[in-house]
């Protein structure tokens, strides 16, 4: 198994600045990390088990690029599941493999190496006033200019996201410090699931 030695989990900009790279769950990241950027070099194809919100589904693909962005690891490659490029969330990933099989490098066009293409084909609107006491964790992960104080009390937060599931997990981890005006396909997932949330605790 090739890991990742802490000089590798680590950028060190300079005497006063260190960027650690590790996640909470570092050794099966490493681990991945480890066995892509083989993959990469050796230019041989790699296979692993992929779970997102459409599902779970076997992936052979040829791998080009690990990439670090939004603090998140993935990696690029040409998916022979899909015959397209695509960008596989290395937490998302399981049961990897080196294969044996040799690949020859494809020319990649340019525009497929525009990564931020990736998260932003598609984006949902989320409307939502949140209480005084989420103040902090907006400015913290989207900025002082992302939300506007209320006259009613509150803070209005508009955005766009390329993920729903993104934005609803987001939106959860608030618990009852959020409301959501829009979408309405959000409103009523939240009231759905604080009803299945009731009827649990009332069989219990």
């Amino acid at each position: 198994m090739e890991k990742l030695s802490s000089r590798e989990r680590q950028i060190v900009v300079d005497d006063t600045m260190v960027i650690d790279l590790a996640s909470h769950y570092h050794d099966a990241l490493t681990h991945k990390i480890g066995l892509i950027k083989k993959a990469v070099r050796c230019r041989r194809m790699i296979s692993f088990q992929y779970y997102s919100e459409n599902g779970e589904s076997q992936r052979r693909i040829e791998a080009y690029r690990l990439i670090f962005k939004w603090s998140s690891w993935y990696v690029f490659g040409y998916c022979h599941s899909r015959n397209d490029y695509r960008l596989f969330k290395l937490n998302r990933l399981w049961d990897l493999s080196v294969l044996e099989e040799h690949f020859v490098p494809r020319e990649i066009p340019e525009k497929r190496l525009d990564f931020d293409a990736y998260f932003s084909s598609h984006t949902i609107r989320l409307k939502a006033i949140f209480t005084e006491t989420e103040r902090h964790r907006l400015i913290e992960e989207y900025g002082r200019d992302s939300y506007v104080p209320c006259e009613s009390g509150g803070l209005l937060f508009e955005w766009d996201f390329a993920s729903y599931q993104n934005m609803r997990q987001w939106i959860l981890s608030f618990g009852d410090q959020v409301r959501v005006l829009e979408p309405e396909e959000l409103r009523a997932d939240i009231r759905r699931q604080s009803e299945n949330i009731l009827q649990r605790y009332r069989e219990t």
